[in-house]
């Protein structure tokens, strides 16, 4: 071959490396964006996104699961909305051969994450177990993974309880988590309980302060939790310190509920009022003896760091509308005007 055709030669085959090169920047780091027509959906595939995962990180997985027909596509749909930042960690079922902007509805969509818990504020425990039994864990699994949890400091199952206490209100954070199938209870109540440790400590509930314990505080969030909306939580956190430092009963109607295990209803009947618990505090003075239910970052940051306000009585009149006052003789009239909202099914059907 004279010097002349190799040289050709290897002009073609440089020519040909670029052009290759040009096509895989193209498809995957999205130079040209190509994307899939709307109207003809493929099958389903599982795509996992990591926590903390960036855009660019998700629309290359998308990519190469061929879902979006380049990963530029999908990236520049999700920097042009922001709900792209709510995509939750997980395994995502995702059909194939779709718009980009279809697949970001689709990530959005969390019936599509399998294996989903959904983890509300205010959960109780016993609520967190029954969705772990729902998705295939067994009472005795999860009855072994309590006893090998990893608790944080200062929180943990230790000391002489009064009947009913367990540890275990309160150091489940609330959150959207996902697992792969076959994740043992130890390892997703493990993970709940350190998400627990990192907001704990975030919030400053982990330090503790001059007047109350970590506990006592993770208590105080528990209730304001229970309690409110999250625009009054400070207000109630307040009230709630108020009542302790003057000696009277919290007299809170969401620590009945806790121990009689009813939800959804604003009346508390008298009888009530008199089960023997703990924490009942009708009966009883001062904090009740731990958490009544598994509370947010916005309750916990409230509890560290109440409103000021010398308010000592609170009252939702209606939804929505939350009064606080240092006035027994306005609460009274308060809650008259509460009552009459109640009769006529402001709150809804009394149960």
């Amino acid at each position: 071959m004279s010097k002349k055709s190799l040289w050709r030669l290897i002009a073609s085959v440089v020519v040909l490396i670029l052009i290759s090169g040009g096509i895989y920047l193209v498809r995957n780091l999205g130079g040209a964006n190509p994307d899939f027509a709307a109207g003809s959906p493929g099958a389903e595939v599982i795509v996992d996104v990591p926590g903390g995962a960036t855009g660019s990180e998700i629309a290359k997985a998308l990519f190469e699961k061929g879902i979006v027909r380049s990963a530029g596509s999908f990236f520049a749909v999700a920097v042009a909305d922001p709900r792209s930042t709510s995509i939750a960690p997980g395994a995502h079922r995702i059909n194939q051969h779709i718009p980009a902007k279809e697949a970001l509805t689709q990530l959005l969509d969390t019936s599509r994450i399998a294996n989903l818990l959904r983890i509300v504020e205010g959960s109780w425990t016993d609520e967190i177990f029954a969705q772990l039994i729902a998705q295939g864990h067994t009472k005795v699994e999860i009855d072994e993974a309590v006893r090998r949890l990893t608790f944080p400091a200062g929180f943990g199952i230790d000391g002489i309880y009064p009947e009913g206490y367990t540890g275990l209100e309160g150091v489940f954070f609330p959150a959207q988590y996902s697992f792969g199938r076959g994740t043992s209870a130890l390892t997703i109540l493990q993970n709940m309980m350190d998400r627990f440790a990192v907001e704990a400590k975030a919030s400053g509930i982990s330090a503790g302060t001059a007047d109350f314990k970590p506990k006592q505080l993770l208590t105080i969030a528990s209730l304001v939790q229970a309690e409110g909306d999250p625009k009054d939580f400070g207000k109630i956190s307040q009230v709630i310190r108020n009542r302790l430092k003057v000696g009277m009963q919290l007299q809170l109607d969401t620590t009945i509920h806790y121990i009689t295990r009813t939800r959804g209803s604003v009346f508390l009947s008298t009888d009530a009022t008199r089960t023997a618990s703990p924490y009942n505090t009708y009966l009883y003075y001062g904090l009740p003896p731990g958490p009544i239910d598994n509370p947010g970052r916005a309750a916990m940051d409230a509890a560290v760091n109440p409103v000021p306000g010398n308010w000592t009585y609170f009252i939702t009149v209606k939804p929505g509308d939350t009064r606080f006052t240092d006035s027994n003789s306005q609460f009274l009239i308060w809650k008259s005007e509460y009552e009459k909202n109640l009769a006529s099914g402001a709150f809804g059907k009394k149960s």
